[in-house]
């Protein structure tokens, strides 16, 4: 038996290109002898669909499309995922299934037993677990098909009761195949080889198994599907943050033809440069857009995403308005100038000094007088704000927000202002981590200016303001904010392990008070294993360590 692992870039609730995409995979795939073709978790619809699940015209769509797939699939048989409907009255309206299709026809479908309920995942919000479980029997072979988490509670921590291969494996299957919608994070490829060949080696059967590739808003999907033996050893990998499609031949209960290979992963900083290409691209690609605008301040948040912007969307079609206050230095606008030549990327220079003079003056009768502070240092960040935003509705542009993970964190920003935009780039990037990205960008030649990777941050609202005035050292900060955000610890073990507690306790008040800014900001495009935004879920008037 010849199977292929279909690795594809889907697009959520767009069902003419993501049905036409499978058929042709589907042909590909038969001309090339396959005799299985394997597609991803809710394939035809795009993970994850959300409340368009809760949309009767929405899962008419996706069963139209299953029907088209059908048709297309003769001589060759597909697993390809979609929502179906529950037929009992009791419990959710509907199941995270996969289709089984040969000559035409769904002859078997296997429903998702596991959801999860955590971090980007809400599925128990839309769908019933499944509590049956069966084989599928196909050229004389018995498949156990999963699909995505019904694989992962192979713990120490099992975060459910049961796992459907514990039933599966009751039926005497020949391999293992599981369907996959599992995003990305930097460290989530050590955690997703480890769990799959576990189950491998504990069930003694060789596994395939696909995941998507592609993002979708501020999910990336990052690829990187795998074929292991029955003693838990990679035999092979698709490709990461591209679609890719191979071909497998399964015979007396062996993958034929590969040897085991070593797991070397991709580094970290690789992987978050790889996928935040990736989400740029995808957003606009599937947003309909494509040209960015953004603010270009010669400092390195701003250097970085304008570079990222360009490799993902071309150089000619991304806009840096670089917009000097009386506060700018002669070298910040040197740096931002240097970018743009290194770049060949378009730019204006647009001085925001008589916007923010006319605003002072005009509010002068009302602050009577009161000396300049953050309220003068706000409206200049907001002045920038109108400006790229005039751009964007002007000609079409897409504002990138620049913000990285550290200012969201701690709220070191203005609504309104720099915290604009339609995607944050950097919003899950730590400071440090941004550093390193300047590095990787400059990999092979000066990209990123060297003064803007060396000088010290600073906003420029202010005379001589540098971020270290309002902040500790990032390299400290961001070992905190680590251990609060990603690995929320406790204030007490955070001081256990040497942090200044005074210090501690005010970094952990900024991070819950500046929650209500972070509702108020853009989606953030997702590398870490805890981002802000729909996977970290925190109330804006809680008591709680604020």
């Amino acid at each position: 038996m010849k199977i292929a692992l279909a690795q594809l870039n889907y697009h959520i609730g767009n069902f003419e290109s993501n049905t036409r995409k499978i058929i042709h995979t589907i042909q590909k795939a038969k001309e090339q002898g396959a005799d299985l073709v394997v597609f991803a978790e809710l394939a035809v619809c795009g993970y994850p669909p959300r409340d368009f699940l809760e949309f009767t015209e929405f899962i008419e769509l996706c069963e139209g499309s299953v029907k088209q797939i059908a048709e297309a699939c003769k001589g060759i048989a597909c697993i390809v995922g979609t929502p179906t409907r529950n037929p009992r009255i009791e419990g959710k309206d509907l199941f995270n299934s996969a289709c089984f299709i040969e000559e035409g026809k769904i002859t078997a479908i296997v429903n998702k037993a596991l959801l999860p309920t955590y971090d980007v995942f809400d599925e128990y919000r839309y769908f019933e677990p499944s509590r049956e479980f069966s084989c599928i029997e196909f050229q004389g072979k018995k498949i156990a098909l999963t699909i995505c988490e019904d694989l992962w509670n192979i713990n120490d921590n099992p975060l459910y009761i049961a796992s459907p291969m514990d039933q599966l494996i009751k039926e005497g299957p020949d391999l293992m195949i599981n369907i996959a919608a599992s995003p990305f994070a930097y460290n989530h490829d050590d955690n997703r080889v480890k769990v799959l060949s576990d189950n491998s080696l504990k069930y003694k059967l060789p596994l395939l198994y696909v995941n998507q590739v592609g993002a979708q808003t501020e999910i990336v999907f990052d690829g990187g599907s795998f074929v292991f033996n029955d003693e838990g050893r990679m035999l092979d990998q698709l490709k990461y943050f591209e679609e890719d499609l191979r071909i497998y031949e399964f015979s007396e209960e062996k993958i034929l033809d590969l040897e085991p290979v070593e797991y070397t992963p991709m580094p970290d900083i690789d992987q978050i440069h790889h996928g935040l290409i990736l989400g740029i691209k995808d957003y606009f690609v599937k947003s309909g857009f494509s040209k960015a605008v953004l603010g270009l301040s010669g400092g390195i948040d701003s250097a970085i995403v304008c570079a990222l912007a360009a490799e993902a969307l071309g150089a000619e079609n991304v806009m840096a308005v670089l917009m000097p206050s009386r506060f700018s230095t002669d070298h910040s606008v040197k740096d931002a100038m240097d970018l743009v030549n290194n770049l060949g990327c378009k730019h204006h220079v647009i001085a925001i000094k008589e916007a923010a003079d006319a605003f002072e003056h005009m509010l002068e009768p009302a602050f009577k007088g009161l000396p300049f502070n953050i309220a003068e240092e706000n409206i200049q960040a907001r002045c920038r704000a109108i400006v790229v935003m005039a751009f964007s509705n002007k000609f079409g542009y897409i504002l990138l927000n620049t913000s990285n993970k550290s200012e969201c964190a701690v709220g070191y920003g203005t609504l309104y202002g720099d915290m604009a935009g339609a995607i944050a780039v950097l919003g899950d990037v730590y400071k440090t981590q941004v550093y390193q990205l300047a590095n990787y960008i400059n990999r092979e030649r000066e990209i990123i200016p060297q003064n803007s990777i060396v000088k010290p941050p600073s906003a420029e609202l202010r005379p001589g303001q540098k971020d270290s005035d309002s902040l500790p050292d990032y390299d400290i900060l961001d070992r905190l904010l680590y251990q609060y955000i990603e690995l929320k610890k406790s204030s007490r073990d955070i001081i256990a392990q040497g942090f200044d507690e005074e210090l501690v306790r005010k970094v952990i008040k900024m991070v819950n008070k500046a929650e209500f800014k972070r509702y108020q900001t853009p989606p953030i495009l997702r590398v870490s294993p805890k981002a802000f935004g729909m996977g970290r879920r925190m109330p804006i008037v809680g008591k709680y360590l604020s």
